[in-house]
């Protein structure tokens, strides 16, 4: 993708767009010489179609002609007004970004004041609220359930925010980290340190802490594995740490699935999770009052039935 940023596309496009003007010019005016004198007849071009079928070579009628020349008019003026032919300017100064942005300042002006007013009460007060809620549900739809989906249960490798499992905490506070800043959840790929066979054994001690069925042999094996380095991240009990965004082993909750299959997938070849940072793009404002509709979705039973 990084080569449509590349400076030959500005001169690819203001070549086919001048080229095509001048064409379009160039034609027309060998149409307007055509004139015939009265009485006289068109001439007959040579080509013929089913055998028998010819075509005269009669002059653009005047109101056609001047049409065409109307458009051509009409696209150098709009080459002129607005970055058509992209590597030069404009007259009107117009650019898509600029639009934009001037929209956006326009929006929060209007709604700025809503937002603000949410935006200084804590986030479990506001998940409390309706009118908040509601607007954090728009917010929610229009950004978030691309991953999450519209109930937002989430999706394999997408967490479920209804429950009162999270990886990184649930509090409010941790809630809005989150959102704000984005997260970077990285699993390492083991199967080449482990091999085959121990990476198999590893999947069946998760499974036995898990409370899955499970080989008694393999995982007692995968016990020392898991002690040795899988520790670092999920703890000796198994039970993660939301310091880092370590699941939790032991529970009935699995992002990508807890069959044998599944985790053995998952030691083998590790995960990589991205959750964006929406502070930048949304604003304080906005990103509280999300925080506060994805909070109330675990917390407040009145916001979890909306």
């Amino acid at each position: 993708m990084t080569d449509f940023y590349s400076g030959f596309w500005g001169v690819f496009i203001a070549v086919i767009v001048i080229v095509s003007l001048i064409w379009l010019a160039v034609l027309l005016k060998s149409q307007a010489v055509i004139k015939l004198k009265k009485g006289e007849k068109a001439e007959v071009l040579d080509h013929k179609w089913d055998g028998d079928l010819q075509e005269y070579n009669n002059p653009l009628p005047g109101w056609w002609l001047w049409l065409f020349i109307l458009t051509i008019v009409f696209a150098v003026g709009y080459l002129a007004l607005y970055p058509g032919l992209v590597l030069f300017g404009n007259a009107k100064g117009w650019t898509s970004t600029g639009q934009f942005k001037q929209e956006v300042a326009k929006a929060d002006a209007k709604y700025g004041p809503i937002y603000d007013k949410y935006a200084k009460l804590p986030i479990a007060q506001v998940a409390q609220d309706k009118e908040a809620r509601e607007m954090g549900q728009r917010l929610f739809y229009t950004y978030c359930i691309q991953c999450h989906g519209a109930d937002a249960r989430g999706a394999k490798g997408f967490p479920n925010l209804t429950d009162s499992d999270w990886l990184y905490g649930g509090t409010p506070e941790k809630i809005l980290e989150t959102i704000e800043k984005g997260r970077h959840g990285q699993m390492p790929a083991f199967g080449a340190a482990f091999g085959e066979e121990k990476v198999r054994d590893v999947a069946n001690y998760v499974m036995q802490i898990a409370g899955k069925p499970h080989n008694e042999l393999r995982a007692s094996r995968g016990q020392a594995t898991f002690q040795q380095v899988c520790v670092a991240c999920h703890g000796a009990d198994g039970k993660g740490n939301k310091d880092v965004g370590a699941p939790n082993l032991t529970d009935k909750v699995w992002l990508y699935g807890g069959s044998e299959a599944t985790i053995i997938e998952t030691v083998t070849n590790g995960r990589n999770n991205v959750m964006p940072a929406w502070k930048d793009f949304l604003g304080d404002s906005k990103v509280h009052l999300l925080a506060a509709y994805v909070y109330g979705l675990s917390n407040t039973p009145a916001a979890a039935t909306k």
